[in-house]
Formats: C-alpha cells, structure tokens, sequence
C-alpha cells in the first residue's frame, strides 16, 4: 500500500509539472486559446485520454508488480515486465507523449508540438543514458532478457526463439473440441 501511494504522489507531480503546468506555460506563451470544438479537438481529447489510461496503467503496474515507484529516486525492488511493459520497455514516456501530442492537436498548437518532439528528445537520452544502464547493473541477466524480447519505444514481432520455453511433447493428445 505504501509503494501505491508513494506511486500515485510521484505521479501526480511529475504530470502536474510536465503535462499540466508547462504546456499550460507553453500556450500561454504562444497565445493560443481555446478553439471551437471540431474534429482536431474531438481527436486530441481522445489521444489525451489514452495517454493518460496508459500512464495510469503504467503507474499502478509499477506500485502493485514493482512494489516500487517510476521516480528516479525510489524505483521499484523488482523488474517490471508485466501490464503495459509486456510490450514496449517505456509505455509510461508513450503515454505521457501521447498525452501531449493529443493536447497539441487540441489546441492546434505548435509551440505545444514542439514541446512534445522535445520531451520525447529528452525522454529518450534519460532512457538510454540513464535508466537503460541503471536497470542493467540493478537487474543484471534478467533486464538483458526482456531487452531482447521487448522493444524499448515499438513492439517488436515476436520474442527470439532462443528466449521462448522449450516445448515439452505433450503426456496425451490434446482434447478435441466440441463443434459448434
């Protein structure tokens, strides 16, 4: 319960700070106010909402199978391979990104365009300068699996077929199945 709630605290400043605060700077700055809502707004709402599910999920995957927290300074005690991360090794940043990316089509903001190519910029050089060689001398082997198998910002197609269990023949023929 305590690494949720260190979670959850962690997570509401960091999208305070980054996607409330200084987008809202962002625009402020370039002069952009609210448009009539038309398809770009309609759009980017929905972008903006499944950034922030996505962020959600990933937060609380990282408090409940982490026991642990996103922040820097209190990561989780285990390897997060479970939820979202099944599939890209960063969905958090993706859906802090997409979070941005669909606030920018609402606004039909450049400015708040351009602030999200910078924070996937920046995202990018902490992961692989920072996180990627923090996660391997804390996770050691194990990290260097789930490399090979997740793609860090893409799905990759299939895990390597040295990474998946070997088969086992089965003991008895499977069952069939009823037709319907």
């Amino acid at each position: 319960m305590a690494a949720l709630i260190r979670a959850l605290t962690y997570a509401s400043l960091f999208i305070g700070l980054v996607l409330v605060f200084v987008p809202a700077r962002v625009l402020e700055w370039s002069g952009v106010v609210r448009p009539e809502i038309g398809a770009a707004q309609i759009v980017g709402s929905a972008a903006t909402v499944a950034g922030g599910v996505l962020a959600l999920w990933c937060v609380l995957t990282f408090a409940l199978a982490g026991k642990g927290t996103p922040a820097p300074f209190d990561p989780p005690l285990r390897l997060v391979v479970r939820g979202p991360y099944r599939f890209v090794r960063n969905p958090m940043y993706i859906g802090a990104g997409l979070a941005l990316a669909g606030a920018s089509l609402f606004f039909e903001s450049l400015a708040l365009a351009g602030y999200t190519v910078l924070f996937f910029i920046v995202t990018h050089l902490f992961v692989r300068y920072y996180e990627e060689p923090t996660l391997r001398r804390t996770f050691g082997e194990e990290y260097e699996v789930y490399c090979s198998e997740v793609g860090r910002w893409l799905p990759k197609r299939s895990a390597e077929p040295s990474a998946q269990p070997a088969a086992r023949p089965p003991t008895e023929p499977p069952a069939k199945r009823p037709s319907a």
